[in-house]
């Protein structure tokens, strides 16, 4: 029997129906599944401080591992003041970016738009506030226990030494006394040792009766001056290096947040990595916490990060003190930021421990300030905070989605940010995307300890490269 128009009609309409309530579920499906693939989903909770030491679980446990800890946070022993404010932290933050560009135009010969090589600081320096991290390791016979900041941008390790002939800032832990110590040694102003401290400083080296002084000032005009000796270092039980050369401080000024000083993990001749090269092989690797309340690790030696780890290879364009990388693109939210590379090349890129925030070339960072803009409209956007400009007010939202950020590397490696790493808070109604400009295209680019974040981290200078691998801690 034929069917009758209005039944045809009727039939096709609801066939109709069904085709596009299909396709409507699968574009929902698809547009759910690439906000899960592209964006975190956070809560607000994760934006606020916790004042309970949370030991972490995950990362590596090996014999020379030390445990790393935010310098202001619960886990750490520092108390002896409270924590900066997000503004001074982010200015003394720039101080250390100055001071890193202004070691790179004395060691590579560029142009140097600071002011002249003669008063320049000698080295990347210490910031102060929650940007630091700490490890506690042992020094001299009978050890002692002191915390120090550890820095890939700093070469020399020293601590402050008693009698302080002229000044000492306040500091947690005793101060070191080498009068009480059997192992202590003072080095001589003929030693090649006492040579090298220019390298390791940017400073020559002075001479007070025939022992060897040192003297280094960092970005933020902190400075340490003293005699130079050699000592037992105690990373672990199992962990100890004999005749470990060092700075002992005889006046020293600074804001380094109680901590006892620095420990250099730079490339000079001089650094812990150098001197511990015939027992680690020059491989350290480290994992920073993803919230000051928990705890991350310096590890010496191969073994650090796990299997997982994809390498970039080590440039040589920003001379032999820093660890240059190549960086050739980002993307966030599944959208790769149209950055031509040569702005990338221009500037070149270094990866620091010290730095907290990243510093991209301008031309790169408003491509990445728009796109997460645009992809952050349902945030209501509110006051820069000092060098971050794309801040958000996120009281009013339980939950939060972000666009996801990948970091391509040279060596084909891409490397995912964590979340904790995209965006900096200053409380939950001043959260801001946690990169910054630099003045110009040619300026350096840091790959700052903000953005390190959870991943562990591995350095092996000989193999020239350097690792990264998720999950490497909370």
């Amino acid at each position: 029997m034929a069917l009758s128009n209005s039944l045809i009609l009727l039939l096709s309409s609801c066939v109709l129906f069904f085709v596009l309530s299909v396709a409507r579920k699968e574009l929902a499906l698809d547009a759910n599944e690439d906000e899960a693939y592209h964006f975190h989903t956070l809560q607000q909770s994760s934006f606020l401080p916790s004042s309970i030491c949370e030991p972490s679980t995950v990362g590596v446990k090996e014999s020379a591992s030390l445990e790393v800890v935010h310098k202001h946070g619960p886990c750490s022993k520092l108390r002896v003041k409270p924590p900066s404010t997000v503004e001074e932290i982010l200015t003394h933050d720039q101080s250390r970016v100055d001071s890193i560009k202004a070691k790179l135009a004395i060691n590579t010969g560029k142009k140097d738009t600071l002011g002249s090589k003669t008063t320049l600081p000698a080295k990347s320096g210490s910031t102060i506030g929650s940007g630091n991290y700490i490890v506690t390791v042992g020094l001299g016979t009978p050890k002692k226990d002191l915390s120090l900041i550890f820095d890939t941008g700093s070469d020399l390790t020293w601590t402050q030494c008693q009698p302080c002939a002229r000044s000492c800032y306040s500091q947690q832990e005793p101060i070191f006394a080498p009068s009480t110590s059997t192992t202590y040694t003072n080095i001589s102003c003929t030693s090649t040792y006492c040579s090298d401290l220019t390298a390791a400083t940017g400073n020559t080296p002075g001479c007070s009766s025939s022992t060897c002084v040192y003297g280094i000032q960092y970005g933020d005009q902190s400075f340490s001056v003293g005699f130079f000796g050699k000592e037992k270092l105690t990373l672990t039980s199992k962990d100890v290096i004999d005749d470990f050369y060092f700075g002992c401080g005889q006046n020293n000024q600074g804001l380094f947040g109680g901590a006892a000083g620095l420990i250099g993990l730079g490339r000079a001749k001089l650094s812990i990595v150098s001197q511990t090269a015939t027992k680690y092989g020059k491989v350290f690797s480290y994992c920073l916490p993803s919230r000051a309340s928990y705890t991350g690790y310096l590890t010496f030696g191969s073994g650090g990060g796990g299997s997982n780890v994809k390498y970039t290879p080590l440039s040589t364009s920003q001379g032999t003190s820093f660890y240059g990388l190549d960086l050739l693109g980002m993307s966030a939210g599944g959208t790769k930021l149209a950055i031509s590379s040569t702005v990338f090349q221009t500037s070149g890129m270094i990866i620091d421990s010290g730095t907290v925030i990243t510093r991209l070339p301008p031309t790169a960072y408003s491509v990445l300030r728009q796109t997460f803009r645009a992809q952050m409209t349902k945030y209501p956007l509110t006051k820069a905070l000092s060098i971050l400009d794309t801040c958000y007010d996120l009281s009013n939202f339980t939950t939060i989605v972000i666009p996801k950020m990948v970091f391509f590397w040279g060596g084909n490696t891409n490397v995912e940010i964590a979340p904790q790493g995209i965006l900096y808070p200053n409380g939950i109604q001043q959260v801001c995307l946690a990169f910054a400009p630099n003045g110009d295209d040619s300026d350096i680019g840091i790959f700052g300890n903000v953005q390190q974040k959870t991943l562990a981290v591995v350095y092996d200078v000989p193999g020239g490269k350097v690792g990264f691998a998720p999950g490497g801690c909370a």
